[in-house]
């Protein structure tokens, strides 16, 4: 590519479900910026944002290559719909037309001969041209320098152009972002993270709803070696691309199992130690003033996860438990997973606290009474307290 013709490098943002705030806008707009600006800590970056776009300017001289990581790092910030690598040129129509030429001419689409079409859009309404004439120069001089068929229904590649107050954007295709909100214009809430494939989706999903998530692991230590808060760290870190600054609690969950286990109750040992685990988890949301709990439940995916079940776990505790996964299926999760980076990791064996100590055979319409017989046995209130005392903070390195 000649940079003379083609101008600067910079990656333009757009927007989704952030420009339909009304009054609130602003306040997500700015929570968004801040999160650009954390995740692009380690690039000199000039973040301005005009009409619902943000765009990101380099230093003068800076290479394409650097645009590129920049565009790769940025889409994984919730809130943006569409990343593009785009061009800064002048603002006059010369200067878009060989701009765009050379935008074209080492794209695939040119040696197949692609059909084409030109997007226009004119924000700065001085630009001497207007949108459609713009279309028409630039797709014209396309036409006639390869040949290229013109296809305004149904293009194979598109040319964009963003007329703005100083300057003119060009740019070709672009890569999906996360979409949703912001990370933090939600709230705070504690996710339970098994070394499993559900609870990391079901966190990442939260995150994209404007949730900064906060991450507890239960671990079956002394029964169990510490391979699943090995996997438990990997999938944090995994996942802290999205948000940043992720935090891991470590409980150390072993003997309060092994006590449900001796209650006598065997087939009412897992909602039990569910129970207790939510508990230990309320406790630990009040202390880091987290709003809510965030599992990975699907109704019906296991025995245990029958709604009777799910109504039991619920009346543990008094803070509201959020269950984005609770209408899919496991292929849909799988999917997810693997898109998002965390099924690789998921699917390393190691031993879970949750089936360890597991009965052959779990109680799929458990009784509240039942339960709270058991947690009585137990003092769960205060044994849920003991734990939250027990927890053990795991920090990413930086």
């Amino acid at each position: 590519m000649t940079m003379s013709a083609l101008g600067e490098p910079c990656v333009l943002l757009k927007l989704g479900e952030v420009v339909l705030k009304g009054r609130n806008r602003e306040l997500f707009e700015m929570r968004l910026r801040a999160n650009i600006k954390a995740a692009l800590k380690d690039y000199p970056v000039d973040i301005r944002q005009r009409h619902g776009v943000i765009a990101l300017f380099l230093p003068a001289g800076t290479g394409v290559e650097v645009a590129e990581a920049v565009a790769r790092r940025v889409s994984e910030v919730p809130g943006l719909v569409l990343i593009h690598l785009a061009w800064r040129v002048p603002k006059d129509p010369e200067s878009v037309t060989k701009a765009a030429l050379e935008l074209v001419r080492d794209t695939d689409e040119v040696a197949r001969k692609a059909r084409f079409a030109v997007r226009s859009r004119r924000r700065d309404k001085r630009f001497p041209l207007r949108s459609i004439e713009l279309d028409r120069l630039v797709g014209g001089a396309i036409n006639d320098t390869y040949g290229l068929p013109v296809d305004l229904s149904d293009p194979e590649l598109r040319v964009n152009i963003e007329v703005d107050r100083d300057e003119v954007f060009l740019f070709t295709d672009g890569r999906p972002g996360q979409g949703g909100l912001p990370v933090g214009s939600s709230g705070r809430a504690l996710a339970l993270l098994s070394g499993g494939i559900d609870s990391p989706v079901a966190a990442y999903r939260m995150m994209r709803r404007g949730l900064r998530v906060d991450f507890l692991h239960f671990s079956g230590i002394p029964y169990t070696t510490s391979e699943s808060i090995y996997k438990a760290y990997a999938l944090v870190r995994n996942l802290d691309r999205f948000q940043g600054k992720s935090r891991l609690w470590v409980v150390p969950f072993g003997k309060a199992q092994q006590s449900i286990r001796n209650s006598g109750h065997d087939r009412l040992a897992v909602i039990a130690q569910r129970r207790l685990m939510l508990k230990t988890a309320e406790e630990v949301a009040r202390r880091i003033h987290a709003e809510a709990l965030v599992t990975g439940d699907s109704l019906g995916q296991v025995s245990s996860q029958t709604l009777t079940n799910i109504t039991a776990q619920d009346h543990a505790v008094d803070l509201p438990i959020l269950r984005p996964l609770i209408g899919l299926d496991k292929t849909e999760i799988m999917a997810e997973a693997r898109r998002i980076g965390t099924l690789e990791i998921s699917e390393l064996p190691d031993e879970d606290c949750c089936t360890v100590l597991a009965p052959r055979s779990a109680e799929t319409r458990a009784k509240i009474e039942d339960l709270k017989q058991i947690e009585k046995r137990l003092d769960a209130e205060d044994l849920a307290s003991q734990l939250a005392d027990s927890i053990r903070p795991y920090k990413l390195d930086a």
